[in-house]
């Protein structure tokens, strides 16, 4: 069942990965007049970065240990477990400082740090993904 569960979630990731590679816009100006754009963008990457805090979750509700306190423990957890690469980790735990900031404090996004997390970035969703999927 909790390989189910993951399945779920890696496909999920995946979808929103893709949705965000296909929305990329070619400029920054673009994305910064297009609200419908920014949107799609800021959702998604919300969505993809909690799908991988949902799954390191999962991962870790496997073991005994104690609960991680914090979305961020979860990749710290695992780097400390051995389970991912720990500057993936590190990576992933700004991820989170990104969406915390995208969910509560939306009018103080920067698009241009968006805009390169769309360049460069969305290589640590995808390899947080290929993380699940050897496990799988």
């Amino acid at each position: 069942m909790v390989n189910d569960t993951l399945q779920e979630k890696l496909e999920s990731l995946r979808r929103c990965i893709a949705r965000l590679e296909s929305k990329k816009p070619k400029t920054l100006e673009e994305l910064e007049n297009n609200i419908d754009l920014q949107d799609i963008i800021a959702i998604n990457l919300e969505r993809a970065i909690q799908l991988c805090v949902d799954s390191a979750s999962i991962i870790i509700s496997q073991n005994d240990d104690k609960s991680p306190q914090t979305m961020s423990d979860c990749f710290r957890y695992l780097a400390e477990t051995q389970e991912l690469e720990a500057t993936l980790a590190e990576r992933l735990i700004q991820a989170v400082d990104f969406r915390n900031l995208s969910v509560h404090s939306y009018e103080k996004i920067d698009w241009q740090i968006i805009y390169k997390i769309l360049d460069t970035n969305l290589a640590d969703l995808k390899d947080f993904a290929a993380m699940i999927t050897a496990r799988l």
